[in-house]
């Protein structure tokens, strides 16, 4: 039997404007360009560059500081009252709909010149080669199961059943690993091997043999594991061997492609440009930020839409078609106006929020000298200007500011604390420097392994522990000791 229950349930939503505020904040300079020319193509409604008649020009200045802060968008006060021309209650479709896309949905292809393809390249070569058809379609669908770094990561048996299954072609394993002997040939060295060692040792075997490619070869052959961790004793013992004809082997080595794929040079490279979305300059010993003008563009309503509007409240007879255009002029005009009043909002956090990081670092921005970045988290900052943490995040991930040391991203001025032996508040990153600095000048004969790393801290006034020197160690991607020796 059915039974009827009253739920009463509270829960928040984000309003179209709140979302397409979310949305242009976590935009950087460049994007955030694209995005307005999209929004001028979109919406008729919507004009760029400066209005004739009177405008009103926003000014976020901060009274607490001497910082400098570039003009706001422009835009004409069009505070249009359009339900008043319409005769009906009833609420048009768009007003119950969100234009709410994921980050998924978003175009992110940037269009670059075409070029040859490593595979075509491959296939150019292999077309050189004398084949019988059999031969050749195993070749070709090799040549296409390459990957970008120049490797064949599949096992031949998994190979033959693929043919099996999509090319109605039955061969055998042996028959596929001499045609990929073949492939193997072709240039760049090294290319459609299997795994690292095979790679390392084709390339070995293209050189020109002597004493030193020789005993590489062994080397990668019979010891690759020991080799690959450094095992360098044994290695000695092994092949009875001096340091001297060790260390020139492992130059050999040294000297190979581990991803012939991307030595290609017909391998498009697509290259991003930075651009700073703040700057921070030092004048007569006072800090002044400003916003990059490319974030304050000039944005007003269409007149020529207000002027349709007009037209519309003085005509005396208005059908269903007038009243249909009027509703698509409302949409539009609203989008507008959302969208002006997003951008004003976006110029305001953005500046708020970077001039509250650049009054925390303050020392560090005078100076130059990261030592004296202090702790910081998103909270810090969201607790200055009173704004949710998720705000500051979308602020600080991908953002840059113009110093005068560089330019930096801004997500690098955040760091956790810790207490030295003095019961200061230091900055993880200040001490993931010192880390960094002991790590290069040690003696890379007998690297200093996580716990000396520690003692030596400790030394320096950071009691730290040998599992958080691990955790630092591997954010910086430095390997530990054993890996970092060097014969």
């Amino acid at each position: 039997m059915l039974k009827q229950q009253l739920n009463i349930r509270l829960s928040q939503k984000l309003s179209p404007q709140q979302i397409q505020l979310m949305k242009l904040i976590q935009l950087p300079t460049q994007a955030f360009e694209q995005r307005i020319t999209q929004e001028l193509e979109e919406n008729p409604a919507l004009e760029g560059g400066k209005e004739e008649l009177e405008t009103i020009e926003d000014d976020y200045s901060n009274d607490n500081s001497d910082n400098d802060y570039d003009e706001g968008t422009e835009v004409i006060d069009t505070e249009i009252n359009i339900d008043e021309y319409l005769s009906d209650d009833e609420t048009p479709s768009y007003k119950l709909s969100a234009n709410n896309y994921s980050a998924d949905d978003e175009e992110k292809q940037i269009p670059y010149a075409s070029g040859t393809t490593f595979n075509q390249y491959l296939l150019q070569q292999l077309n050189t080669i004398r084949l019988n058809e059999e031969e050749k379609e195993i070749a070709y669908f090799l040549v296409g199961s390459v990957d970008e770094s120049g490797y064949i990561r599949r096992d031949v048996i998994d190979i033959v059943d693929d043919l099996a299954f999509t090319q109605n072609l039955f061969t055998s394993v042996e028959k596929i690993k001499s045609i990929l002997k073949l492939v193997q040939e072709l240039d760049p060295a090294g290319v459609a091997a299997q795994n690292l060692q095979e790679c390392l040792s084709i390339q070995l075997h293209r050189k020109v043999l002597n004493t030193s490619v020789s005993l590489a070869i062994r080397i990668i052959e019979e010891t690759f594991d020991q080799f690959s961790k450094k095992h360098y004793k044994k290695l000695l013992k092994k092949f009875e061997i001096t340091e001297e004809e060790l260390r020139d082997a492992i130059h050999e080595i040294e000297g190979l492609n581990p991803k012939p794929g991307g030595s290609f040079s017909g391998n498009p490279q697509i290259v991003e440009h930075v651009i700073p979305d703040f700057a921070i300059k030092i004048t007569e010993g006072k800090l002044e930020l400003t916003l990059n003008g490319r974030n304050a563009p000039e944005l007003h309503i269409s007149r020529d839409y207000t002027e349709i509007l007009k037209g519309y409240k003085e005509s005396k007879q208005k059908s269903k078609s007038q009243k249909d255009a009027i509703l698509f002029i409302k949409q539009k005009l609203d989008a507008a106006k959302w969208f002006i009043d997003a951008i004003k909002q976006r110029q305001q956090t953005l500046f708020v929020t970077m001039n509250a990081i650049m009054h925390h670092q303050r020392e560090y921005f005078l100076t130059g000298d990261e030592q004296k970045l202090k702790p910081m988290i998103l909270k810090n900052i969201a607790e200055k200007i009173d704004m949710d943490v998720s705000t500051v995040s979308r602020v600080a991930n991908s953002k840059y500011v113009n110093t005068p040391y560089g330019t930096k991203l801004i997500k690098e001025f955040f760091s956790e604390s810790m207490k030295n032996d003095r019961g200061e508040d230091v900055s993880t990153r200040e001490i993931k420097n010192i880390l960094k600095i002991i790590i290069s000048e040690e003696n890379k004969r007998k690297p200093l392994t996580d716990d000396k790393l520690a003692r030596i801290l400790k030394e320096k006034g950071y009691p730290i522990a040998r599992r958080t020197i691990a955790k630092y160690r591997e954010q910086m991607e430095l390997p530990v000791a054993r890996l970092r020796k060097l014969i």
